[in-house]
């Protein structure tokens, strides 16, 4: 079915852009890619935050409905990536929904939330999941404020306008690490089972984070796929981009292009997160093969100008050569130096069209200059292809290790989500084998607004079956 039209229309009406001052610093980029490798190894990861991380509690009051706690702690990605962070997003806050007598003294299931876009502060969270589910099914929650949001967010950003790409590395790095920290808080008071969810980008969040917990752990993203890549490139939210900005900056600066950009030539759209991840994987070297391979382009380039220049000398003008000998040599020469920048047997059928939008679904990072593109179609092309490629390096879920146990996994998509584009990308199946996936006849939007019902009752049946497949020890 088409992609929800109600999406694209609603996202015109927000005010919201995104990434207003560009990608970031370069070096803040470089430090995120090798931390990202870190973090993508479980063990590594979980051994970041001690288990006795200290967490503050500045609120514990008793409301008619439930019980409420508050606190906040240290981010830990802050003392790993220190300088990085802006100095508002530095401190964890939290919120706990909890019943005011649990109806069982060993099972105590809580729920985390991280927040979806434009979710700021508590009170949609905790009114539209965390009291319903509570009073539905008995599970507790923990809202956590996500880094450049309510509380954390900083004091020259609008709304939700993250002013980098950037910015949205370190928000997920941040919930990664601080999931690590509440989970581990929350076993130790003795809740259990656990799991994780949100909503759109919050759901997303919640997979990373899942994949860096060490034990089965109840997992149900909501509106959310295995990459945020297409969300920003061909989602209804990649028109709220200031893509010249973004175009200018990495042209302007040639960190950008030779330590950041240089990735893997030609990938299939299915595996964009290659790119990034052979890139990371094999930096410095890489930057090496990348200046063979270019030094080699300008050897053979050379070739083909002097291959065309007696060609038109032959001819005596610049008309299409009619010696079949002579223009054969010259065909052979262009293929021989286009094969040297990328396999033309992958993408042979897209050229075909002669179009620049037959090269939408292939990934060309470094992208060549190719007679199929304008000098600003070709700028923009590898604008966007790097802006694909960063997203899959640090969102795609194959970059991550697999959760310890998928059976717990439920994820709930709308099936023409103009946010969340899927085509083209791996399956959460394809990545999480034993996952389950259901969805819904709705976009983004209408799922939103008209299913939060669908998504409590989800968690908790997922929930059930964490409980079934793992009775609770009475020890």
């Amino acid at each position: 079915m088409p992609p929800s039209r109600l999406d694209a229309v609603y996202r015109s009406i927000l005010l919201t852009k995104f990434f207003t001052k560009g990608w970031g610093n370069p070096e803040n980029l470089r430090r995120i890619f090798e931390f990202r490798k870190v973090v993508a190894n479980r063990e590594a990861c979980y051994n970041l935050i001690p288990s006795n991380y200290p967490v503050n509690i500045t609120k514990d009051e008793e409301w008619s409905d439930c019980h409420v706690l508050e606190g906040h702690f240290q981010s830990p990605f802050d003392y790993h990536l220190p300088g990085i962070m802006p100095e508002e997003t530095k401190t964890a806050h939290f919120q706990m929904i909890l019943p005011k007598k649990w109806t069982s003294h060993k099972i105590k299931p809580i729920c985390l939330h991280l927040a979806g876009t434009g979710d700021h502060f508590f009170w949609r969270r905790r009114n539209l999941i965390a009291k319903p589910l509570l009073k539905e099914s008995g599970i507790g929650s923990i809202l956590l404020e996500n880094p450049f949001y309510g509380l954390r967010k900083p004091k020259d950003q609008v709304r939700s306008s993250l002013h980098n790409v950037s910015d949205i590395f370190i928000m997920g790095g941040c919930l990664i690490l601080e999931s690590i920290v509440l989970l581990n808080w929350c076993e130790q008071h003795g809740y259990s089972p656990l799991g994780l969810t949100g909503l759109s980008m919050g759901g997303h969040m919640a997979s990373l984070a899942a994949t860096n917990w060490p034990k089965p752990i109840v997992l149900v993203p909501c509106l959310s796929w295995s990459t945020a890549s297409p969300v920003f490139t061909e989602g209804v939210m990649s028109a709220s981009i200031n893509w010249a900005l973004l175009e200018n900056q990495y042209f302007s600066n040639e960190i950008y292009q030779n330590d950041l950009a240089k990735m893997v030539k030609v990938i299939d759209q299915d595996d964009a997160f290659l790119a990034g991840q052979h890139f990371a994987k094999h930096y410095p070297a890489s930057m090496a093969r990348i200046t063979r391979i270019r030094n080699e382009s300008k050897t053979t380039n050379a070739e083909i100008k002097t291959t065309k220049s007696i060609n038109e000398t032959s001819n005596g003008n610049s008309a299409p050569v009619k010696n079949n000998n002579k223009a054969q040599k010259y065909q052979i020469a262009e293929e021989k130096a286009a094969a040297k920048l990328f396999p033309l047997n992958l993408i042979s059928n897209r050229f075909k069209n002669a179009d620049a939008d037959a090269l939408k679904g292939v990934c060309l990072l470094p992208v060549a200059k190719h007679p199929l593109f304008s000098d600003s179609k070709w700028r923009e092309h590898e604008a966007y292809q790097f802006m694909r490629g960063i997203m899959d390096e640090c969102t795609h879920l194959k970059n991550f290790e697999l959760p310890v146990d998928t059976e717990l996994i439920i994820a709930v998509c709308a099936r023409d989500d103009a946010y969340v584009p899927r085509d083209g990308c791996m399956s959460l199946e394809e990545i999480w084998p034993g996952a389950e996936v259901r969805y819904i006849d709705a976009g983004h939007i209408t799922a939103y607004l008209l299913h939060q019902k669908l998504f409590r009752s989800t968690i908790s049946e997922a929930f059930q079956r964490s409980i079934k497949k793992y009775p609770i020890d009475n020890s």
